[in-house]
C-alpha cells in the first residue's frame, strides 16, 4: 500500500513541479523574446532606410500603426535599383545563412516545426541572430517577406536556448520553445492573444492543438508585447475605419469569398514549392540561389513596385478604399511570384506577412466586384480586405482560429469576427491537399513525441485480467513446489513462454523457475530428479490482474524484465493468474487498433 502511494505521490509532484517551472521560466523568456523583437523590429527598419529608401530612392508606406525610426537622407526614386538592390541584399544575406547557420534559410516557422515534432526541440544558440540579421536584410532589401517567419524562429530558438541551458527535459524544451514563437510572434504583430494560440495550433493540418502550450505561451506573448510596447507603444499594426456587419445576408456574398482565396491559397502554396524546387534543383552554390531570387524579384518589383517589401502599405490603403481592382489584383498576383522568389530560393523571411497582404488585397478586388453585382448585399467592400486576410491564412496554413484573432488584433477591428470566423472556416475546409507549412503534421497521432502517449493512453483502457482473457490463448498452470526437474522440462516444453510460476501446498506464489536457469541446472547435473522446482526458484517483479495494461509495460521497461508473474489476490494469500509477456501487450494495441480501424469487422 505504501509503495503504490509514494509513487502515485512522487509522479504527481513532478507533474506539478514541471509544470510550475515552465510558467516560472515564461516570463524571462517572454521579456527575452519581446528585446529580439524590438532589436529584429529596429534592424528591419533600419536595413529598409538604407537599401530601399537610400540606396533605391523607394520609399513604400508602412502601416498606419507603425511609423519610421530611421531617416537617412532623402534621394530621387531609381526605378531600375529595384533589380539591383533585392540582389544586393540576396547575396549578403545568402552569405549569412549558408556561412554560419544554414537552418536560418526559408521562412523559419518550418524549422521550428520540424524541431517541435523531430528535433527534440534543440535549436543552435547562433540561429536567432543569424536569423534577426539575415532576414531584416532579406526583407529590408525589397524582398517579399513577412515578421512572422524570422521571430518564429528566434523566439523559438530563445526558448530552446534557455531550456538547454537550465538543463530541463525535453517536454520542457519543447513547450518553452513554443511558448518563445508565441511571445515573438504575439509582440512584433500587435496581437498577444492570438500570439498565444498560434503556436499551439500551428503544429498540425486538422483542427488539433497542444494544448498544454497555451498557458505558458499566454504569459510569454503578453509579456513579450508589453516589453514591445514599452519602445513602440501599445495599438494595433493598422488603422482601419468603421466597418460592421449588420445583416445576416451578407455571408451569401462572403461564402463566395471564401470559395475564391481557397483556391488562391492553394495556388499560392502550389507556387511557392514549385519554385523553391526549381532553386533547389539549380546547380548553383546556395549561398547566391537568394541573389537570383532577389533578381527576380526585382524584376517584377520594377513594373510593380507594390509586389516588394512588406506591402502593409498597401493595405493601408486598400482599408480605406483606394485602390483599384486591377491594381488589387496585380498586387496580389505579383505578390505571389515575389514571395516564392524571395523566400523560396533560400532567403530568410516569413510567408505570413505576404500571405494577408494578397489575401486583403484579393478580398478588397472580390468585395468591390460584388458590390456592382450585389450593392444591397456589400455594403463595404473595404470590410472584405479584413476578412480575406484571414480566410486566405487560415486555408494557406490550417490556423483558422489563431488567424481570425491575429487579423482582428491587427486590424483592431473586431465588428467583422462573425464573416471572418465564416469564411477562415469555409476556406479551411476547402482548402488544397499542400499548404505552406511542409512541417506540419496532420495529427497528434502523426508527430513521433506522442507515439509512447498513445500507446499507454490505448493500454491504460484495458485491464492485465481483460488481456489475459481475450488474447493469451495458452496458459499452463502453476508449477507445484516439489515438482521434479525431468517433469520441469515436459512442461516447458508445451508451452513457449520462459518463466513458470511455483506456488506452495496452499497456491500461494513463491517465484518462477526461468528456462535460464533449468538450463544450467540440466548442463551441470543432468535430469537430476532430487532438483525440485522450489530448488531453481527465482524473483520476478509481478503485477495484478485489475491494474491496467499501461503500468504493466511501465513496470517491464522500468525492470527490463520481459515477462511479469500476474496476481489475482493480494496479502496474505498470493493466487498466480497467470503470466504477462512483452508480445501479449503488442498483440492487444494491434488489436484495438484494428478494431478502431475497422469497426464495421467487429
Amino acid at each position: 500500500m505504501w509503495p503504490d502511494f509514494y509513487k502515485k505521490f512522487s509522479y504527481h509532484f513532478k507533474l506539478w513541479f514541471r509544470l510550475r517551472r515552465v510558467l516560472l521560466l515564461s516570463v524571462p523568456t517572454g521579456i527575452i523574446a519581446g528585446l529580439g523583437s524590438v532589436f529584429f523590429y529596429s534592424a528591419l527598419d533600419l536595413s529598409h532606410a538604407f537599401f530601399l529608401e537610400y540606396l533605391a530612392g523607394y520609399c513604400p508606406a508602412g502601416p498606419g500603426g507603425e511609423h519610421p525610426l530611421f531617416h537617412l537622407p532623402a534621394r530621387p526614386f531609381v526605378r531600375w535599383m529595384l533589380m539591383v538592390v533585392p540582389t544586393l541584399g540576396g547575396i549578403i544575406s545568402g552569405w549569412i545563412i549558408y556561412t554560419f547557420a544554414p537552418e536560418a534559410e526559408g521562412h523559419g516557422t518550418d524549422a521550428a516545426l520540424e524541431g517541435y515534432h523531430f528535433k527534440h526541440a534543440i535549436i543552435r544558440a547562433r540561429v536567432p541572430l543569424v536569423k534577426t540579421i539575415a532576414s531584416a536584410i532579406t526583407i529590408g532589401s525589397g524582398g517579399s517577406g513577412g515578421r512572422e517567419g524570422p521571430i518564429a524562429q528566434i523566439g523559438a530558438g530563445f526558448g530552446s536556448v534557455i531550456a538547454q541551458r537550465l538543463g530541463l527535459t525535453e517536454v520542457e524544451r519543447r513547450i518553452l520553445m513554443m511558448a518563445g514563437m508565441s511571445a515573438g510572434i504575439g509582440s512584433i504583430f500587435h496581437a498577444p492573444m492570438a500570439g498565444a494560440i498560434f503556436a499551439a495550433e500551428i503544429l498540425y493540418r486538422d483542427i488539433d492543438m497542444e494544448y498544454e502550450l497555451l498557458v505558458p505561451s499566454a504569459i510569454t506573448s503578453v509579456v513579450a508585447y508589453c516589453i514591445f510596447a514599452l519602445f513602440f507603444g501599445f495599438g494595433s499594426l493598422f488603422v482601419t475605419p468603421s466597418i460592421k456587419f449588420v445583416h445576416v445576408s451578407e455571408l451569401w456574398p462572403y461564402t463566395i469569398l471564401a470559395i475564391v482565396v481557397a483556391a488562391a491559397a492553394n495556388l499560392y502554396s502550389r507556387t511557392f514549392y514549385k519554385i523553391r524546387d526549381a532553386f533547389v534543383s539549380l546547380p548553383v552554390l546556395p549561398h547566391f540561389k537568394p541573389a537570383i531570387g532577389g533578381f527576380l524579384t526585382g524584376v517584377v518589383g520594377f513594373f510593380l513596385p507594390e509586389a516588394i517589401y512588406t506591402g502593409y502599405g498597401v493595405l493601408q490603403q486598400a482599408f480605406y478604399g483606394k485602390l483599384a481592382i486591377g491594381v488589387l489584383l496585380a498586387i496580389a498576383l505579383g505578390k505571389v511570384f515575389t514571395t516564392a522568389f524571395s523566400i523560396a530560393s533560400g532567403g530568410s523571411g516569413g510567408v505570413f506577412g505576404p500571405s494577408v497582404v494578397i489575401g486583403g488585397t484579393l478580398g478588397g478586388a472580390i468585395g468591390k466586384l460584388l458590390q456592382g453585382i450585389w450593392p444591397n448585399l456589400v455594403p463595404s467592400p473595404e470590410a472584405y480586405v479584413v476578412v480575406g486576410m484571414a480566410g486566405f491564412f487560415a486555408s494557406a496554413a490550417s490556423t483558422p482560429f489563431s488567424t481570425v484573432i491575429m487579423v482582428s488584433e491587427m486590424t483592431g477591428n473586431y465588428e467583422l469576427l462573425m464573416p471572418a470566423v465564416w469564411v477562415s472556416t469555409l476556406a479551411f475546409l476547402f482548402r488544397g491537399k499542400k499548404g505552406i507549412y511542409e512541417k506540419q503534421l496532420t495529427t497528434r497521432f502523426d508527430t513521433p513525441i506522442h507515439h509512447a502517449d498513445f500507446l499507454l493512453g490505448l493500454l491504460g483502457r484495458l485491464t492485465v485480467h481483460e488481456l489475459l482473457k481475450r488474447y493469451r490463448t495458452y496458459q499452463p498452470e502453476p508449477l507445484k513446489k516439489d515438482i521434479p526437474l525431468p517433469e520441469i522440462l515436459k512442461v516447458m516444453a508445451q508451452y513457449p513462454q520462459t518463466v513458470f510460476p511455483v506456488v506452495d501446498e496452499e497456491g500461494n506464489y513463491l517465484g518462477v523457475v526461468s528456462a535460464v536457469r533449468v538450463r544450467n541446472a540440466v548442463s551441470t547435473r543432468g535430469l537430476d530428479p532430487g532438483i525440485k522446482a522450489q530448488d531453481l526458484v527465482e524473483e520476478l517483479d509481478t503485477v495484478y490482474s485489475w491494474e491496467p495494461l499501461d503500468s504493466a509495460l511501465t513496470k517491464m521497461a522500468e525492470t527490463g524484465a520481459d515477462e511479469l508473474v500476474v496476481l489475482a489476490g493480494k496479502e496474505p494469500k498470493k493466487e498466480v493468474a497467470g503470466v504477462l509477456s512483452r508480445a501479449d501487450i503488442l498483440k492487444a494495441y494491434d488489436q484495438v487498433i484494428y478494431r478502431r480501424e475497422h469497426p464495421e469487422g467487429t
